[in-house]
């Protein structure tokens, strides 16, 4: 980290655009944009107060490289807490390009991936999970996981956190007030008290493990199968939920020889659908990779959609697949359903309880699908607004902080001195201490920023 010094970067998408932003922040923002960027009233950047914006050009090797906007921005009142300047120029991989060598032979220095978040971070704009929150709207890839990262990135997680932080605080410091000045007024501690606040503690850390599988399906999505025996539908299903034709769709048995993927929105939910070989016994050897691939694909998946043909009596495929579906979240598809039904649909019922009805080659059915995929994957009463947990390492917190506190209240129910209930609960503490950022390692903070572009 270029801690004390000032840095920049091009904070735009690289490529032809209307505008490109170039980002710089440090104390020294303002001294080093001016030696670059000349106001058309001649007024200096460093000379004017913050949430101001001057118009003019960009000047590198007395050449003139473009016409630009500078906005400036005053510590602390800035996203990184430090003196910024934006130089909007026109977008373009060689003019930003340019723009930000000019800045930095000015004497400012690249920023590292995630750094002005990560000063944003340090200078206490944002905690760690908020500043984890800005990469999860960045890669939104649909409306839930923008939802659910804007969410966090307002600090409703934070909140969570801190309120059951903070009862747990309260409980050890009076604990360890009581053990350590006896002789002291303090009130005495007793268990109903410390049952009372770890209760409250678990109901809420359990609450938040409970919404993580389902917000990863809304922000990270599910590795779906699309499968079933040759020609029940399964590309035109796919067609259906991409909205384009990404599979070859005919009347001939075994089109489809290999995985075709897609990536899809369902409703609040992301799937990584693969349209798969029809599954059947084939001569073709090149039709038999496609198969054994479906085959292996399946046993890999989140979700199932299991494809049947209504107009069809059920087949030893048929039956194969119901059978290589037990284990796996599925959701049976009857499709066809404007052609007379021959399908036994009551030995699919036995095995699998999601079952839908839709004709994919008109285009009906599609909004049960949606409610059907929200139904498993757990998404249709899960509320973004509540602050879902976002990766692993959240996750991993929150869950070390609830086996803590159970420690804690099972080492009161044994019989255990106070001081054993104390550690257990600070434990906690510093679990979510570290979930925040209040209390963490540099280790920790080099892998939450590792992923994020330069630029932000």
């Amino acid at each position: 980290m270029n801690d004390n010094k000032t840095i920049a970067a091009i904070s735009t998408a690289q490529g032809e655009g209307g505008v490109g932003v170039i980002r710089i922040s440090g104390e020294d923002s303002a001294v080093i944009a001016d030696r670059v960027f000349k106001n058309i009233n001649s007024k200096k950047l460093a000379e004017m107060k913050g949430y101001t914006a001057a118009f003019g050009k960009i000047i590198y090797n007395n050449e003139e490289l473009d016409e630009a906007v500078a906005l400036v921005f005053k510590a602390p009142h800035s996203y990184t807490g430090e003196n910024v300047v934006e130089l909007s120029c026109h977008g373009g991989v060689y003019i930003t390009k340019q723009v930000l060598r000019a800045v930095l032979d000015a004497g400012a220095v690249p920023a590292e991936p995630g750094e002005f978040t990560k000063r944003a971070f340090l200078n206490g704009k944002i905690d760690l999970t908020e500043a984890e929150a800005v990469i999860d709207i960045i890669t939104a890839k649909s409306r839930g996981a923008a939802r659910s990262a804007m969410c966090v990135k307002k600090g409703v997680l934070r909140r969570k956190i801190s309120a059951v932080k903070d009862d747990l605080l309260s409980l050890t410091a009076h604990l360890s007030a009581w053990a350590d000045y006896p002789e002291e007024d303090i009130a005495e501690v007793d268990d109903d008290m410390i049952y009372s606040t770890c209760d409250s503690a678990v109901n809420e850390l359990e609450k938040m493990l409970s919404t993580y599988d389902a917000g990863q399906a809304v922000k990270q999505g599910i590795d779906t199968v699309i499968a079933g025996r040759p020609n029940v539908g399964k590309s035109t299903l796919m067609n259906l939920l991409s909205g384009s034709e990404k599979s070859i769709v005919t009347d001939i048995p075994g089109t489809t020889r290999d995985i075709v993927e897609d990536t899809v929105v369902v409703g609040d939910v992301i799937l990584r659908l693969s349209d798969t070989a029809g599954l059947r016994n084939t001569d073709d050897a090149v039709e038999k990779i496609g198969v054994d691939r479906a085959k292996k694909r399946l046993e890999q998946c989140g979700l199932l959609l299991a494809v049947f043909d209504n107009s069809q009596t059920l087949s030893e495929d048929d039956y194969n697949l119901i059978e290589a579906s037990q284990g796996v979240p599925t959701i049976a598809i009857i499709n066809k359903t404007d052609l007379e039904n021959k399908l036994e649909i009551d030995k699919i019922k036995s095995k699998i309880s999601n079952i839908i009805y839709i004709s994919a080659a008109n285009g009906e059915g599609k909004e049960d699908i949606i409610t059907a995929v929200e139904k498993i994957a757990g998404t249709a009463r899960l509320n973004p607004s509540e602050g879902i947990l976002s990766n692993e390492r959240q996750r991993a917190n929150v869950s070390n902080a609830l086996k803590s506190v159970k420690e804690a209240k099972q080492a009161l129910e044994l019989g255990l001195t106070y001081d054993a209930v104390t550690v257990s609960l600070e434990d906690a503490i510093s679990e979510l201490l570290e979930m925040t950022g209040e209390k963490t390692s540099d280790e920790v903070l080099d892998r939450v920023f590792h992923n994020f572009c330069v630029g932000k």
